[in-house]
Order: structure tokens, then C-alpha cells, then sequence
């Protein structure tokens, strides 16, 4: 098939490259001039583990098409996947300026019937929206049809999660068009899911946001656990034992972040409040939320006292492993605050130093963890990349003026890093210190 993407950030990348090593020929567009003219060069615009070698095999066999030309591309392509961004506004209201936008550019070069998919992550009511636009917009009197499919992408294991969906939900107006969709995904041979266009809305909303609670819930759990002397990672493990709970993402720590979770949630308590239901619930995940930065602060105080003057070490700046993502990171929200009361912070990141420079610049960057380690009164954990699991922890500790470890992951064993004569904090396992 000839595919069209509208936006090549994080999701329409990747959706692209999934598409086009399908055999499909994908024309990519994005009216950032820059990011056309890097991607025809093989430079990512993320870092997002095996997606360059997939873009630059599927550039190679010219199944991967880059351009700025929104009319030639849709003219000349069956389906069109809008992958625009649709960030939050201050009310939790999701902005759709540039689903807009796609849309109006669809309507101008609509030259025959169309299929338009709405791959964003976008409110109940969107495909409604889109479909209004084109129709006022087009030039032609040519039909087309608007589907949901939303993306269930982990940053970080994107491109697993392309080729490996848990499912694949289709929300199209008729049988037909469904059909041509599932003709699409077929070769991946996993589960279909087809609904109506709002079920599909509602899902990719409702399972974020459930997501984010397990995330809130446990992080609740945790306190209760370090008041009691319980330790969350093992409440954690007793719950996930229940097939009907399960074990994915009840792991305790300072707050889940990203591009989708935070907005996410804001967008769908804003959505139930418009139809008029007020989501008491999704109100409190996001008060639980905000907490734990504040509540590591606590801790971090309790252990070396007033951080004035002190040097405070972070390790990971992203807002989970294997990206370069620092939308919503805590990691920066700890620092920021740190930094207003007084503290000098060192940092390192595999991936996200670069983008978290331009927001808080007075961080000292390290080339390695152990730098970050050097006379430091004390080191948090903040985003758990396997090869902070693997340092020399007797050489870090020996190079800290305090040998005082926070884990805001629950990454490392307690006991291990006591005996190794480390004063250790973990989220929900509270305080273990030498000899104790």
C-alpha cells in the first residue's frame, strides 16, 4: 500500500518505520525543514532503540519516502495516519491546532476517496472534529472516511511494541473500512480489536490513565509501607501474583512522567468534566503524583540535613530508561527545586543531557556517573538505565563526602549497599544504614 504519515515525531516515526518494513512505500511529512533534511540523512530526531537501523534500511530499499510537501503526498497515497503533536493547554484541554491543521492540509489535496486515521492521541469527539474540517475545507467533492487507531507505545521499546502489540484497535465508521485497516496489521498476526470511532478514543485514554493509577496507588502504598517498616517491592510482588492485578507498573518511585501519562490523565478528567462527570479519582492520581518529588526532597534533608551548600549527585535525567525523553521527568523537578534551595547539583544521563540543558543550565554535567559521585553529600537515583546497575559502587562511595544513597527506583538491594558501608534510602523500604 501507499501510506502517508503526518509527523514524524516520536509516534509518526516510528509508525512510519513499522509501515514501510512491512513492504509498504510511507511518505513521511513534517513541516520542520530541519528534521526532513536530518531523517534524509539517517540523524534521528529520538533516541529510540533499533528505530535508525529500521529507517535506514527502509530509506535504502526507497520505501521510506521524507518530505516537507503535505498536497503531493497525500494526492499520491490511499491511507494518511495523522501523527501530530497534541499537547496539554493550562485547563488540562487537549490543543488540537494541529490535528486542525493535518486535516485542513488533507481537505486542499483530496483528490480522490481517502481513508484518514488518527494515530494521535486525541479526545472522544476528534474523529467527529477531523471529519467536519475536511468537509469544510476541500476543494473537491471527493469522499473519505476517518478511522481511530490509537498507538500503545512504551518510549523506549517502541519498536517492539510496533511489530509486538498486546492488540491492535481499529474504531472505523463501516465493515469495509475496518477491513482495509486490517489488511494493513495482518502480517504482524496479533489480536484485532475493531469498535465504533468513540470506544477507540475512549480506550487509548482510559488505559493511560489506569496505568498512572497503579503508578499513584503504589506510590501511596509506599508510604504506608515505610511508616509500618513494610517493604513495597515486596507488597508489590504479593499483589502482581493476582492474575488480576498483575505485576506491570506497581513500582513504587518519585512519580511517573513522559509525553502521555501526565496530559493524558488531564485530558480525560477534562473531557468527563465537559460531558459532565467530575473524575474525583484521576484528581487524586495526580495529587499523589506531584507528591513524591517533595517527598524525596524530604528525605534527602532528613539524611544530610539543610542542602545548602551541599552537593547533591542525580543519575538519569529522563524520565524512564532508554529514551532521551524529559517531558514531566522528576528528575528535573527535583533538581529545579534543589537548585532554589540552595544545593549544587551534578548530573548524568546516557541520553537526555543535551535536552535538559537548555532548561536547567546551571547543572554541572558529568561525563560519567562516577564524576557525578565526587564529593557529593549525597546521590539519588532518578531514572534506572541498566548501567547504573552495573557500576563499581566501593568506588563511588569512597569518592562521596557523604556515602548517602537515595534509590528513587528501588533499583538496587538494601542490604548490598549498607554492607558496602552506604546509608540507604529506597521509596516505600525506608532508611537502612551500616551496621543496623
Amino acid at each position: 500500500m501507499k501510506i502517508c504519515v503526518l509527523g514524524v515525531g516520536y509516534v509518526g516515526l516510528t509508525t512510519a518505520a513499522l509501515f514501510s518494513d512491512l513492504g509498504n512505500v510511507v511518505h513521511c511529512i513534517d513541516i520542520n525543514e530541519e528534521r526532513i533534511a536530518n531523517l534524509k540523512k539517517g540523524i534521528m530526531p529520538i533516541y529510540e532503540p533499533g528505530l535508525k537501523e529500521i529507517v535506514e534500511r527502509n530509506i535504502a530499499e526507497n520505501r521510506l519516502l521524507f518530505s516537507t510537501d503535505t498536497a503531493s503526498a497525500v494526492k499520491e497515497t490511499e491511507i494518511i495516519f495523522i501523527c501530530v503533536g497534541t499537547p496539554p493547554q493550562a485547563s488540562g484541554e487537549t490543543d488540537l491546532s494541529q490535528v486542525q491543521s493535518a486535516a485542513i492540509s488533507i481537505a486542499k489535496a483530496l483528490n480522490g476517496y481517502k481513508i484518514v486515521v488518527n494515530k494521535s492521541t486525541v479526545p472522544v469527539g476528534t474523529g467527529d472534529f477531523v471529519r467536519r474540517t475536511i468537509e469544510e475545507n476541500r476543494l473537491e467533492n471527493h469522499n473519505f472516511d476517518v478511522v481511530s487507531n490509537p498507538e500503545f507505545l512504551r518510549e523506549g521499546s517502541a519498536v517492539q511494541d510496533s511489530f509486538e502489540p498486546d492488540r491492535i484497535v481499529i474504531g472505523a465508521p463501516n465493515k469495509q473500512v475496518a477491513l482495509k485497516l486490517l489488511e494493513l496489521y495482518a502480517t504482524l498476526e496479533r489480536p484485532m480489536h475493531i469498535t465504533d470511532l468513540y470506544s477507540a478514543e475512549i480506550i487509548k485514554y482510559a488505559s493511560n490513565a489506569f496505568l498512572a493509577t497503579k503508578i499513584s496507588f503504589i506510590n501511596a502504598i509506599s508510604h504506608l509501607c515505610e511508616e509500618v517498616g513494610a517493604d513495597v517491592t515486596v507488597v508489590a510482588k504479593g499483589m502482581g501474583a493476582d492474575s488480576r492485578i498483575g505485576r506491570a507498573f506497581l513500582n513504587a518511585g518519585i512519580g511517573y512522567g513522559g509525553s502521555c501519562f501526565p496530559k493524558d490523565v488531564e485530558s480525560l478528567i477534562h473531557t468527563s468534566g465537559t460531558y459532565g462527570y467530575d473524575f474525583k479519582m484521576l484528581k487524586e492520581v495526580i495529587s499523589v503524583n506531584k507528591g513524591m518529588v517533595p517527598h524525596m526532597i524530604g528525605r534527602i534533608e532528613e539524611l544530610i540535613g539543610d542542602v545548602k551548600g551541599k552537593t547533591i549527585g542525580v543519575l538519569g535525567l529522563a524520565f524512564k530508561p532508554n529514551t532521551d525523553d524529559i517531558r514531566e521527568a522528576k528528575a528535573i523537578d527535583m533538581i529545579q527545586i534543589l537548585m532554589e534551595r540552595g544545593a549544587t547539583v551534578k548530573a548524568f544521563d546516557p541520553q537526555a543531557m543535551e535536552h535538559t540543558k537548555a532548561i536547567v543550565p546551571d547543572v554541572t554535567y558529568t561525563q560519567n556517573a562516577y564524576e557525578v559521585a565526587e564529593n557529593a553529600d549525597a546521590l539519588v537515583l532518578a531514572t534506572e538505565w541498566r548501567e547504573f546497575k552495573l557500576l563499581d559502587m566501593e568506588r563511588i562511595r569512597n569518592s562521596m563526602n557523604q556515602p548517602v544513597l537515595l534509590d528513587g527506583r528501588n533499583f538496587y538491594n538494601p542490604e548490598e549497599k549498607t554492607r558496602m558501608g552506604f546509608t540507604y534510602y529506597g521509596l516505600g523500604r525506608g532508611i537502612f544504614r551500616p551496621n543496623s
